[in-house]
């Protein structure tokens, strides 16, 4: 199988160019599946500059840049790749991320707006239930991750937005590949609904709680049942 590609478009040149090609391969990296394919998908840093219409040199750098965050490893004569997390790994990730999107709901129940909150349920309105969202896997898994990222964006801490941004690549794509195993997905809306109702109803403490446990039950999934993270 091959390996998922990244899909770009030309970036205008200016003098943050640097930041804008860093910036497009950070959003086409977040947004495929880095563990499809049999191997890690490959940055070709050509091909990467002539789909983005700028010169190698700003996508050197910000492969660089990528790799000082741990997303990409440079392996010698065969190029830059996605890297890709062991299981152990991918269990650890998720313990982190627990915490922190945890805590993102306890202040979410305390600086998020009703209208910010209301925006938590829209989400859902079209998948109340398995069926209908089975019947549109790929939108409600675009839903959920969305969900995921929000409850982060409500804490309107900027500290813990950069300290996820990191843990949200390898997060998203996890979340992507699992949600219709094992009947996850109708567990999913059931917690996303109890989730949403206590930070509506301001309950700091029961938020934090479940949303942890919420994250920590993908990680129970994984350790019993996953075995392509291996």
């Amino acid at each position: 199988m091959a390996a998922t590609q990244l899909h770009l478009s030309p970036v205008q040149t200016s003098v943050v160019l640097k930041e804008k090609v860093y910036r497009a391969l950070w959003d086409a990296i977040i947004t495929m599946d880095i563990y499809a394919g049999d191997e890690p998908p490959r940055l070709d840093e050509r091909r990467l500059a002539e789909d983005l219409g700028v010169s190698r040199t700003p996508v050197r750098e910000a492969i660089s840049r990528l790799e000082q965050q741990g997303l990409v490893e440079t392996i010698p004569r065969r190029g830059a790749f996605l890297v890709r997390k062991t299981k152990e790994e991918i269990l650890e990730i998720i313990s982190v991320w627990a915490a922190l999107e945890g805590m993102a709901a306890r202040l979410a129940t305390t600086v998020a707006t009703y209208e910010e909150i209301a925006q938590l349920r829209k989400l859902f309105v079209t998948f109340e239930t398995a069926q209908g969202a089975e019947a549109r896997i790929d939108e409600y898994s675009d839903t959920n991750i969305r969900f995921h990222q929000n409850i982060i964006s409500l804490s309107k801490s900027t500290l813990l937005k950069e300290m996820t941004d990191t843990l949200f690549v390898h997060m998203r794509a996890i979340r992507a590949q699992t949600i219709t195993e094992r009947d996850r997905m109708k567990r999913s809306i059931i917690d996303h609904m109890h989730i949403i109702q206590t930070i509506e109803n301001r309950d700091a403490e029961l938020a934090e709680r479940l949303v942890r446990e919420h994250c920590l039950g993908l990680a129970e999934h994984i350790d019993s049942y996953v075995d392509y993270l291996n």
